[in-house]
């Protein structure tokens, strides 16, 4: 920088400081502060006073033009400052050996927090919150050696179900409860767009339907699946119609895996839990935590259908998921029907 570009920026900044000694919230005073700081090399400092001006501004009506065009100029130093800043850290990190494709999954989650790409999303179970379990949205694959086994009977459990063809077996997925205000503020409440049929349903074999799908029984006979009376597992091929859309939730407890091992699977079908979106695949498994929001929808013009059902979380261990049931047996011992915790 030329001394007289210097005594310049040191000019400006002098009457910026003059401007805000006497009121710290000086539009003018933040946005000239910011471009003598920024003539001064000093690109960190400036864009604090330059996103101090932005949020004062917001809302404000009347502004002078000059002071207008100061806040576009500073929206684009602050554009140009995050780009020049992303750019600095992906090739720093890149000199040290990270890969967005192969290295840590949790370190990529953190950068995008980190730059405010993507948002943090925690355990909200509308029951029982089991404290000290890693906030993951979909379980690592390789906590779970038991998936790549059931993939392989996709054809299997696929042939069983399409051989349920009677009309009315599919029942939609959430249904009035007596005694219950049932207030549907979704629109899915005995809704067809989302719909079900059980093989176990709040812990009960539904002994007509699991009796028909034997090989679907058995490809889950050694799974670590949720056995609490009256509540899990709850096993189902549930259907998701075309056009339709399941809104945003979270489930009832984080003991457990909601798992899904896709059967009809067309293009244009998503599932979102937590920032993580990803496409159902036919004869991929997943399982993730469902009191982590999550959402789906169904964008082609055909069924979705996939085989659902609950597991232990691979964290708890035997003696946590002895107690976690004699808990909630004494719970529903206590009085009072049982609450149904769905999937």
């Amino acid at each position: 920088m030329s001394e007289t570009a210097r005594a310049t920026a040191e000019a400006s900044l002098a009457r910026a400081d003059a401007l805000l000694a006497g009121d710290a919230t000086d539009l003018a005073g933040l946005i000239l502060k910011g471009h003598a700081l920024t003539a001064l090399g000093d690109r960190l400092a400036a864009s604090t006073f330059y996103s101090t001006a932005l949020r004062r501004a917001a809302g404000q009506t009347g502004l002078s033009a000059d002071i207008l065009a100061g806040l576009g100029q500073a929206r684009q130093a602050l554009k140009t400052q995050n780009q020049d800043w992303e750019a600095h850290l992906n090739a720093s990190l890149a000199r040290a050996g990270f890969d967005p494709a192969k290295s840590s999954d949790r370190f990529g989650l953190s950068l995008d927090l980190m730059a405010g790409r993507k948002q943090m999303y925690q355990q909200e179970p509308r029951v029982y919150l089991f404290p000290g379990l890693p906030q993951i949205q979909f379980q690592p694959r390789a906590t779970l050696p038991w998936l790549e086994t059931l993939e392989q009977a996709t054809d299997d459990i696929r042939a069983e179900l399409l051989a349920l063809t009677e009309p009315g077996l599919f029942q939609p997925y959430v249904q009035p409860v007596p005694g219950s205000p049932n207030i549907d503020t979704t629109g899915m409440k005995s809704n067809p767009d989302w719909s079900a049929l059980f093989l176990w349903k709040d812990g009960v074999e539904q002994t007509d339907i699991a009796g028909r799908c034997p090989r679907t029984m058995d490809a889950l006979s050694d799974l670590p699946l949720c056995r609490i009376k009256g509540h899990t597992p709850s096993i189902l091929f549930s259907r998701l119609r075309p056009g339709a859309r399941i809104p945003a939730h979270t489930g009832m407890v984080n003991t457990r895996l909601i798992c899904h091992l896709p059967l009809i699977a067309p293009a244009g079908c998503r599932f979102r839990v937590g920032n993580d979106v990803r496409e159902w695949q036919e004869g991929q498994a997943w399982a993730f935590d469902d009191t982590i929001e999550h959402e789906a929808v169904n964008t082609s013009t055909e069924d979705r259908t996939i085989l659902l059902f609950d597991v232990w979380k691979p964290e708890l261990s035997a003696e946590e998921r002895d107690l976690v049931t004699a808990m909630f047996d004494a719970i529903d011992g206590f009085g009072g029907p049982r609450k149904a915790w769905g999937v």
